[in-house]
Protein backbone atom coordinates (compact mmCIF):
# COMPACT_ATOMS: atom_id res chain seq x y z
CA UNK A 1 0.00 0.00 0.00
CA UNK A 2 0.88 3.52 -1.29
CA UNK A 3 1.24 6.25 2.06
CA UNK A 4 0.06 9.66 1.39
CA UNK A 5 3.39 11.09 1.02
CA UNK A 6 4.14 8.42 -1.80
CA UNK A 7 1.04 9.03 -3.61
CA UNK A 8 1.62 12.75 -3.86
CA UNK A 9 5.12 12.29 -4.77
CA UNK A 10 3.31 10.00 -7.46
CA UNK A 11 1.20 12.49 -8.57
CA UNK A 12 3.64 15.09 -8.64
CA UNK A 13 5.72 12.88 -11.35
CA UNK A 14 2.41 11.62 -13.69
CA UNK A 15 1.25 15.66 -13.58
CA UNK A 16 3.53 15.96 -17.12
CA UNK A 17 2.45 12.81 -18.54
CA UNK A 18 -0.24 12.26 -21.31
CA UNK A 19 -2.44 8.99 -21.01
CA UNK A 20 -0.69 5.97 -22.67
CA UNK A 21 -4.43 3.82 -22.93
CA UNK A 22 -7.64 4.30 -23.36
CA UNK A 23 -10.79 2.52 -22.19
CA UNK A 24 -13.65 2.67 -24.39
CA UNK A 25 -16.84 0.85 -25.11
CA UNK A 26 -15.84 -2.75 -25.06
CA UNK A 27 -14.63 -1.74 -21.78
CA UNK A 28 -11.62 -3.76 -19.63
CA UNK A 29 -10.53 -6.72 -20.81
CA UNK A 30 -7.54 -9.33 -20.42
CA UNK A 31 -5.75 -7.85 -23.33
CA UNK A 32 -5.87 -4.62 -22.50
CA UNK A 33 -4.57 -5.50 -18.97
CA UNK A 34 -1.62 -7.41 -20.39
CA UNK A 35 -1.21 -4.53 -22.24
CA UNK A 36 -1.08 -2.34 -18.97
CA UNK A 37 0.73 -4.85 -17.26
CA UNK A 38 3.59 -4.55 -19.64
CA UNK A 39 3.65 -1.16 -19.74
CA UNK A 40 3.61 -0.25 -15.91
CA UNK A 41 7.26 -3.05 -16.08
CA UNK A 42 8.75 -0.51 -18.82
CA UNK A 43 7.50 2.97 -17.34
CA UNK A 44 6.41 2.44 -13.53
CA UNK A 45 3.67 5.28 -13.25
CA UNK A 46 1.35 5.99 -16.63
CA UNK A 47 -2.05 7.62 -16.94
CA UNK A 48 -5.10 5.77 -18.27
CA UNK A 49 -8.03 7.87 -19.93
CA UNK A 50 -11.62 6.29 -19.87
CA UNK A 51 -13.31 7.66 -22.81
CA UNK A 52 -17.06 9.18 -22.21
CA UNK A 53 -18.36 6.13 -24.34
CA UNK A 54 -17.20 3.22 -21.78
CA UNK A 55 -19.70 1.28 -20.19
CA UNK A 56 -18.60 0.65 -17.24
CA UNK A 57 -17.74 3.51 -14.49
CA UNK A 58 -14.06 5.06 -13.94
CA UNK A 59 -13.58 3.68 -10.46
CA UNK A 60 -14.88 -0.27 -11.72
CA UNK A 61 -12.86 0.72 -14.69
CA UNK A 62 -9.56 1.97 -12.52
CA UNK A 63 -10.61 -1.23 -9.77
CA UNK A 64 -10.20 -4.04 -12.70
CA UNK A 65 -6.88 -2.42 -14.17
CA UNK A 66 -5.29 -2.23 -10.83
CA UNK A 67 -6.65 -5.90 -9.61
CA UNK A 68 -5.60 -7.31 -13.19
CA UNK A 69 -2.03 -5.43 -13.44
CA UNK A 70 -1.41 -5.53 -9.62
CA UNK A 71 -0.65 -2.22 -9.57
CA UNK A 72 -1.19 0.86 -7.11
CA UNK A 73 -3.96 3.29 -7.95
CA UNK A 74 -2.39 6.77 -7.38
CA UNK A 75 -5.31 8.97 -8.00
CA UNK A 76 -8.92 8.89 -10.37
CA UNK A 77 -8.84 12.43 -11.46
CA UNK A 78 -11.62 13.47 -13.71
CA UNK A 79 -11.80 10.35 -16.60
CA UNK A 80 -7.82 9.60 -15.82
CA UNK A 81 -6.35 7.23 -13.65
CA UNK A 82 -2.69 7.37 -12.69
CA UNK A 83 -1.64 3.93 -11.96
CA UNK A 84 1.96 2.66 -10.55
CA UNK A 85 3.34 -0.69 -10.07
CA UNK A 86 7.35 -0.83 -9.02
CA UNK A 87 9.05 -2.12 -11.85
CA UNK A 88 11.05 -5.65 -11.55
CA UNK A 89 13.98 -5.17 -13.92
CA UNK A 90 13.78 -0.75 -15.10
CA UNK A 91 13.41 0.70 -11.90
CA UNK A 92 13.20 4.52 -12.44
CA UNK A 93 11.32 5.97 -9.52
CA UNK A 94 12.36 5.99 -5.67
CA UNK A 95 9.35 6.29 -3.55
CA UNK A 96 9.93 8.98 -0.34
CA UNK A 97 10.82 6.64 2.31
CA UNK A 98 7.53 5.76 5.00
CA UNK A 99 7.87 6.69 8.20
Amino acid sequence: MLTGKQKRFLRSKAHHLNPIFQVGKGGVNENMIKQISDALEARELMKISVLQNCDEDKNEVAEALKNGAKAELVQIIGNIIVLYKESKENKQLVLPKTN
